[in-house]
């Protein structure tokens, strides 16, 4: 076995990226810090096909150096935009008949491992600020949320891990539906 060069890893350029077809999902970022979660939340993204990112609130957005460190040139192949309110942002989408998920950890939350998504319509998935998590006002609006099953003491990841894993199991979920 040998690790495969970056040739061999045919890569598509930003342009054939962006006439990829993508997963019906958004990322919405709740008023994310880190700007290395920020920028690895974009390489993510990048990885999965993800329709599009909306930074909200005290989101950085790029341009930056510190984004661009993790994000490794994904915040110019993923979409993006800004909205100064994450509340703007849930409602539009909603208008738009997305369907709206909060990942937190709640009262009436639904298990990662055991919820199936639809993709016959467009979905967001909200990830919170790192220490405060999703704003109560933006759980309350959500459509549903979704718990990531924890069994250690600290009940709670990263931004950038919750984002792996959600963004993974929501791009499992997209290719079984489309056999």
């Amino acid at each position: 076995m040998r690790k495969l060069s970056n040739q061999e890893l045919n890569r598509v350029s930003v342009e054939e990226f962006k006439g990829l077809k993508k997963i019906p999902l958004t990322i919405i970022l709740d008023n994310i810090r880190s700007l290395s979660n920020i920028g690895s939340v974009f390489r993510t993204s990048d990885a999965f096909l993800i329709n599009e990112i909306i930074l909200c609130g005290i989101t950085a957005k790029p341009p930056h150096r510190e984004i661009q460190k993790t994000a490794l040139g994904a915040t110019d192949s993923v979409a993006w935009r800004y909205f100064e309110n994450t509340v703007d942002a849930v409602k539009e989408l909603q208008q738009q008949k997305v369907k709206v998920y909060a990942i937190e950890q709640a009262d009436e939350a639904e298990m990662l491992d055991t919820i199936e998504l639809d993709f016959n319509n467009q979905i967001a998935f909200v990830l919170g600020n790192e220490v405060k998590g999703v704003q109560q006002e933006i759980v309350s609006m959500s459509d549903g949320c979704i718990e990531i099953p924890q069994f250690g003491t600290k009940h709670s990841l990263n931004i950038s891990i919750t984002a792996g894993v959600v963004i993974w199991e929501a791009f499992q979920q997209f290719q079984k539906s489309l056999n």
